[in-house]
Formats: structure tokens, C-alpha cells, sequence
């Protein structure tokens, strides 16, 4: 299993959990009736060649991926099978030739940016009525990230809204490209990428000094103080991850098993970031919340 952080992220121990929880009611449990091998990119893309490498030698039967590495992953092996669950464009970007009949050692579950993207800011435009201009903070070296940005900013363009581009890098690029932002900006667009979820404090604190509303794609982040979110739950993801690889121990090839798009999408509004921020919610957008935090 390689999630793209590291152990010490409580988000991605939440998402481990999700996934065993899962696997013990198949019948696999850890330790006794299957061995799960952990390792930890630490936001370091060189790792991951590396780690595939080892789980190349170790002859492992399946390996599970977390987040946008799976591409890289496949780039070392052809053979084991590979589970993504969290894939914004599987077939795009060349991970398998289908959603229907993924073909090769690749399936898992998907996340259609294009979907999603313009949804979030018309849900932020109910919140912000006076929406004119938003900030995309996005990866600049993750295809997947960059992907997102795209389809945000041609929902953005759809609506009338103005873009500001914010491409990082690295962790520290994050404070320098907060500067100037509000004369540039009334909300913050921040993509799905595992980089810019570990820095989510940072982001938040320095949003919310600058008053400007964030939205994300997991709710996560409004549990630690985003505006909003809009997006599947990556808990669940998780765990339905698990029926895969309970699907490849079994005998199935990876290659016969369907892509799947989650088809509930959860919506959190953070009401104590609202007031912080001198924001109203309308009524009719509570009302139609998953998750409400006072």
C-alpha cells in the first residue's frame, strides 16, 4: 500500500483505517489472514520508483495506491495488479483503456474533475454572492492536479469569473503565493493533491487572515477550518477499495474489473468559518448540507 504522504498525517490514518476496517469484514485480517506492506512517498516522487521496485521484488499480490501515484506506479510494473482510489482521469491519463473494461493491471475508483469542478464554485457563489474572481491554487508537477485546474478554470470562464493561477511547487511556495492574492482574488480554489492537503494549515491560516473563502474537494479540510467542500467521501473511497483488492485475492483479473465513479457527492460548510469571515449562508444552501459545523 502507498499512500502519498506519510503515517504521521492523521487524514491519511483515517483513510488506512477506512481500508483494513474493510478488508476484516472480507475476511482479511491483517497480521493472520493477509500481510499489508506500508510504505511512505514522504512527498518525494522519487520515492515512488523506488517503493514500486521493492514491491516488484517482495513478488506482492496486489498493491493499493493513495492519491496520484498510481501512473508512476504502473511505469515500473505491468504485472501486479494496482487498485487507485482517487483517480480525476483514468482514461486520460493512460492508466487503463476504459471505465468499463479497464484492460492491463490497473482499475479503481474514479473522481471526474470536469464533473466537480464547476459545481464547487457555483456552491461558492452561493455563499460569496459577490463572486467576481477566483484564486486556483493547484500542483504544477502533478498531471492530475494541473488536470483539475484546467476544468476549474474553464467552469470559472463559464461563469463569468475571473482566475488567478497559483501553481506550487513545493511547500514553500505557498506563503509567496498568498502575496497580493486578495487584490486579485475574492475566494481560494484549492485542488485535490496530497502536497497541498498536508499544508492545509498553512493554507487556511493565511486564507483566513487575508479574509478570503476556500473551497476544497474533501471534507476533511472544513473539519479544519475551510470554508466549504463539495466532493465524494474519501473515507469511503477507501473502504470500497478494499472490495477490489478482495476481488484480485480471489482470482478476478484487475482488467475485468469496472472503474467505479462514486455517485453521492457530500457538501460541508464550516458556520464558524462563515462568521469569521463576515459571511451569510442562505438557508436553502443549509438545508441541503451533509455536514453542517458550528
Amino acid at each position: 500500500m502507498i499512500p502519498s504522504s506519510d503515517d504521521r498525517d492523521p487524514l491519511i490514518q483515517s483513510y488506512v483505517l477506512a481500508f483494513t476496517q474493510r478488508l476484516r469484514e472480507l475476511g482479511w485480517i491483517e497480521g493472520h489472514t493477509i500481510a499489508i506492506e506500508y510504505r511512505w512517498s514522504e512527498l518525494r516522487p522519487e520515492r515512488l520508483a523506488e517503493i514500486a521496485a521493492e514491491f516488484v521484488r517482495l513478488r506482492v499480490d496486489v498493491i493499493v495506491t493513495v492519491g496520484s501515484v498510481a501512473r508512476l506506479v504502473k511505469q515500473v510494473t505491468t504485472n501486479i495488479p494496482i487498485v487507485f482510489t482517487v483517480g480525476i482521469d483514468p482514461v486520460g491519463s493512460g492508466l487503463v483503456a476504459s471505465l468499463a473494461r479497464p484492460g492491463g493491471n490497473v482499475t479503481g475508483l474514479s473522481i471526474q474533475a470536469s464533473e466537480l469542478a464547476g459545481k464547487r464554485l457555483e456552491l461558492l457563489r452561493e455563499i460569496v454572492p459577490q463572486l467576481r474572481r477566483v484564486a486556483i491554487m493547484f500542483s504544477a508537477d502533478n498531471s492530475e492536479s494541473v488536470l483539475e485546474m484546467g476544468e476549474t478554470q474553464a467552469g470559472a470562464l463559464r461563469l463569468g469569473l475571473e482566475v488567478a493561477l497559483l501553481a506550487i511547487r513545493r511547500a514553500e511556495d505557498i506563503g509567496p503565493a498568498f502575496q497580493g492574492l486578495k487584490s486579485r482574488a475574492d475566494a481560494l480554489y484549492v485542488a485535490l493533491e496530497s502536497r497541498l492537503a498536508l499544508s492545509r494549515g498553512r493554507i487556511l491560516t493565511t486564507a483566513l487572515i487575508e479574509r478570503l473563502p476556500t473551497i476544497f474537494g474533501d471534507q476533511a479540510h472544513v473539519k479544519a477550518g475551510a470554508l466549504m467542500s463539495y466532493g465524494p467521501n474519501f473515507s469511503d473511497l477507501l473502504r470500497r477499495s478494499a472490495d477490489y483488492v478482495d476481488k484480485i485475492l480471489r482470482g478476478t483479473k484487475p482488467g475485468d474489473i469496472p472503474v467505479e465513479q462514486p455517485t453521492k457527492f457530500e457538501l460541508a460548510i464550516n458556520l464558524t468559518t462563515a462568521k469569521a469571515l463576515g459571511l451569510t449562508v442562505p438557508p436553502t444552501l443549509l438545508d441541503r448540507a451533509d455536514l453542517v459545523l458550528e
